[in-house]
């Protein structure tokens, strides 16, 4: 791989991890969408299964899984920083506390629905998306990403909900709604995963032609 390619996985890996963790803080915010409750930090989520897969297919499962892991550190790292401003004491003057934890107070119990579900989800992704890349011989990439990323969500889905909001409000619709939406973004978000492997593998195959 060239420098650009470096560079395109820097890329890659940066927006996981970023959109990674910015879902987990929105996520205490249920908004709908045609009707359908969810989080509001499924866009977010879903992204981090676009850059997944174009990882898996330009550098591999073991790449794939480095990033996995780079944005389990995040989300850590995340939860110990939160809980550091709630437990923080604010300045005299600063009379937003009792909104500011309205807010984040709910984010280390969805961090930890995120944790949950994102070792097991990611890592499945992972995992079908090379078990279909070796069974369709390495063609067929729509096919891959959606039956990797499909399945993966119902996964996901589940154990994120469960935790983050059981007992608080249904489950089930949130589990519902969530997949659906999911599924849907899965589905438009294919071209975007065809046009990054084009553009990558294309950078790769002009830096080596300047090469030769």
């Amino acid at each position: 791989m060239g420098r650009d390619n470096s560079l395109a996985f820097v890329f890659l890996a940066s927006v996981f991890s970023g959109s990674l963790v910015i879902a987990a803080v929105i996520s205490s915010k249920i908004i709908t969408i045609g009707g359908v409750v969810l989080p509001a930090g499924i866009l977010a989520y879903s992204i981090t299964f676009v850059a997944s897969d174009v990882v898996s297919e330009i550098w591999g499962k073991e790449k794939a899984k480095q990033v996995v892991l780079g944005g389990f550190a995040a989300l850590v790292v995340c939860l110990g920083l939160v809980q550091l401003a709630l437990l923080w004491p604010g300045a005299d003057f600063w009379d937003n506390r009792e909104a500011y934890d309205s807010v984040l107070g709910a984010t280390p119990r969805i961090i930890v629905a995120s944790l949950a579900a994102y070792l097991v989800s990611q890592n499945h992704d992972v995992w079908a998306f090379h078990f279909w890349k070796k069974t369709f011989r390495g063609k067929h990439l729509w096919l891959r990403n959606n039956l990797s990323t499909s399945s993966s969500q119902i996964i996901d889905s589940m154990i994120f909900i469960t935790i983050a909001f059981y007992g608080v409000m249904p489950i089930i619709p949130l589990i519902i709604g969530q997949f659906l939406i999911k599924i849907l973004i899965a589905f438009l978000d294919t071209p975007v995963v065809y046009f990054l492997v084009w553009w990558i593998k294309r950078q790769d195959r002009q830096g080596l032609a300047g090469c030769s």
